[in-house]
C-alpha cells in the first residue's frame, strides 16, 4: 500500500507573505485615499471659483445696467451712493421708490443693492438735497422700509470713484477684492450714465427744477 505524499501546493501563507500582502494593500489604500482627497479638494476649489465668478457676473450686470439707465447719481458718501434709477411716473420728481443705493458698509466688506418698496400706495416725493447716507436710515422718517439684495456677500476693500461729484457725475467705478481659493483677486465694474437728466438740475446743481420753477 502506497503512502500518500503531502501536497506542498496546499500549504497556507507564511507570516512573511501575509506581512508583505498587508504592506502592499496599505500602500494601495493610501494612494486611493490621497487621490480621493485631491479630487474632493479640486471639486471644492472649482465650486468656490464658480460661485464667486457667478457673483461677479451678476454684480457687474446689475450695477452696470442701473448706472447706464439711471437719471442721476444723487448722492455719494464714504459707504454708498444713491441712484435715481428712473422717473417711473414721468413727473420730473424723485419718488422714493425710484431710488436705489449701492452700499458697501463701513468696513467695505460686501456689495448690496438697497431699494424702497411702495407700501399701501405711499410713495413720497423727496428733494434731491434730502437724499443722505443709507446708514442714517433717513427714510424711516417717511414711514418707508428698505430691501437689501446681496450682490457680493463677502469681499474686501470696496471702493467707489466718480469722474466728478454727484449729481454732476457721469461715470462710476467700483473696485473690490474677492478671495477665490485663498487667493485675493481684484475686480472692478465701470459704467457711464447714458440717460443723465442734468437738464433738470438748477444752476447750482442742488435741486431739480420743473416748468413751474423760475
Amino acid at each position: 500500500m502506497k503512502r500518500l505524499s503531502s501536497n506542498s501546493d496546499s500549504r497556507g501563507f507564511t507570516l512573511v507573505e501575509l506581512l508583505v500582502a498587508l504592506s502592499v494593500s496599505s500602500i494601495i489604500l493610501a494612494a486611493v485615499a490621497t487621490l480621493a482627497y485631491a479630487m474632493g479638494a479640486a471639486n471644492d476649489s472649482t465650486d468656490d471659483t464658480s460661485r464667486k465668478q457667478a457673483q461677479v457676473r451678476y454684480a457687474t450686470m446689475r450695477v452696470s445696467e442701473l448706472v447706464r439707465h439711471c437719471k442721476l447719481i444723487c448722492f455719494a458718501g464714504p459707504d454708498d451712493f444713491a441712484l435715481w434709477r428712473a422717473d417711473d411716473n414721468n413727473d420730473g420728481r424723485i419718488n422714493i421708490s425710484e431710488l436705489v443705493y449701492v452700499e458697501k458698509g463701513a468696513s467695505g466688506d460686501h456689495l448690496h443693492l438697497c431699494d424702497f418698496p411702495i407700501l399701501w400706495g405711499w410713495d413720497p416725493v423727496i428733494d434731491l438735497s434730502d437724499v443722505r447716507a443709507y446708514s442714517t436710515k433717513w427714510w424711516l422718517m417717511l414711514n418707508m422700509s428698505s430691501n437689501a439684495t446681496a450682490l457680493i456677500p463677502q469681499c474686501s476693500n470696496v471702493q467707489f470713484s466718480f469722474d466728478v461729484l454727484p449729481p454732476q457725475s457721469r461715470f462710476v467705478n467700483i473696485s473690490y477684492v474677492l478671495t477665490e481659493n485663498n487667493i485675493p483677486r481684484q475686480y472692478q465694474t465701470s459704467a457711464f450714465v447714458r440717460g443723465w437728466a442734468g437738464n433738470i438740475l438748477n444752476d447750482s446743481g442742488t435741486a431739480l427744477v420743473n416748468d413751474d420753477d423760475q
